[in-house]
């Protein structure tokens, strides 16, 4: 990486993903070839699994209510039940495929971009024969990763459900007035909001740590929490900035592709296509900004990564897996 570490803390929202779009553009080949392999096959499962799971959904929507209207002993609703038992089950396990494949491909994809930009900053040589003989070795690391984020989402979840059970009791048996309970309500949406937008963050950067230091899962989210600490305000920047960009892709492959809205077989195909390269462009882009971000923080914090250790920590996974200890990995501190 041409930019010294020390320059890297003062990056802003903008700082960022210029370093990011520089990375890219300088190292496209690699990363053109991760795209093919890893990501391209993670963005066709998502787009397809928002067509099909549209489909099947209006589907059983539409079973369901020709159900309602017909007789409950007659032939044509016995026929109608069968036909929607079948359909939840074919809904639900499609549902189980796509959550394996989207997981597997996910930490895969990961696993290579960040070992990728590691192997950049620390001046390696790098192949993309290298990264795939890589990437079987780390992955594990960042499923534990995953599980912790997924029980810290599921309990937080939780929390915001009962929350909210609780404002309808108070709502309802209290008498509270529409203003003050709409109030409530608003002020309720945006604790969840901020609340998910700071753990999926923390979720982004444990999984850089779990890849680029001796720690994962439980342990990898509380060094998350204490690195994002003073460059929260980048992060969000950065985070809120691909998420529009995901919806609005998203918006349009369901309003061309999904909802039918403009008619025409080419203009489907067409809109479907540009929306899959935009995914790709956006995935991409996302998972090497977290690892930029990874080092900003750390130049925040005047933790100056050893780039000989960290090429040695990055070595290591080319032969039997052996972390990287915390003292080699750990940069020493600058006093500024």
């Amino acid at each position: 990486m041409d930019r010294d570490q020390r320059e890297l803390q003062f990056l802003g929202f903008l700082g960022v993903y210029r370093e990011t779009s520089r990375i890219i553009l300088k190292w496209r080949k690699v990363f053109t070839q991760i795209t093919l392999a890893l990501i391209l096959p993670l963005c066709v499962i998502f787009l397809a699994h928002f067509l099909v799971s549209q489909l099947l959904s209006f589907e059983i929507l539409n079973h369901e209510m020709d159900r309602d209207d017909a007789w409950e002993d007659s032939p044509r609703y016995r026929y109608l039940s069968r036909m929607l038992k079948k359909e939840w089950v074919a809904f639900w396990l499609f549902k189980l495929g796509y959550f394996i494949f989207v997981f597997i491909f996910s930490l895969l994809s990961t696993s290579a971009v960040v070992y990728t930009v590691a192997c950049v900053y620390a001046a390696k040589q790098i192949t993309f024969k290298k990264i795939m003989s890589v990437v079987p070795r780390v992955w594990k690391r960042l499923m534990v990763t995953f599980l912790w984020s997924f029980a810290t989402f599921f309990v937080f979840i939780v929390a915001a459900v009962g929350l909210l059970i609780v404002w309808v009791v108070i709502v309802r048996h209290f008498m509270v007035g529409p203003a003050l309970g709409i109030t409530m309500l608003v002020i309720l949406l945006i604790l969840y909001v901020i609340g998910f937008v700071y753990i999926t963050m923390i979720w982004q950067l444990a999984s850089v740590i779990s890849v680029l230091e001796d720690v994962y899962g439980r342990k990898a989210m509380v060094k998350s929490k204490r690195l994002i600490k003073g460059k929260m305000g980048v992060s969000i920047g950065c985070f809120l900035g691909v998420l529009v960009c995901f919806v609005l892709v998203q918006a349009l492959f369901e309003c061309f592709v999904v909802l039918n809205l403009f008619y025409g077989i080419g203009i489907k195909i067409g809109v479907g296509l540009i929306c899959l390269l935009l995914l790709i462009m956006v995935v991409l882009f996302d998972l090497v900004v977290q690892t930029v971000i990874y080092f900003v923080c750390k130049s925040y914090h005047h933790e100056n990564i050893d780039k000989s250790a960290l090429s040695d920590h990055l070595e290591v996974y080319l032969g039997d897996y052996v972390p990287l200890k915390a003292n080699s990995v750990q940069l020493e501190q600058l006093h500024v």
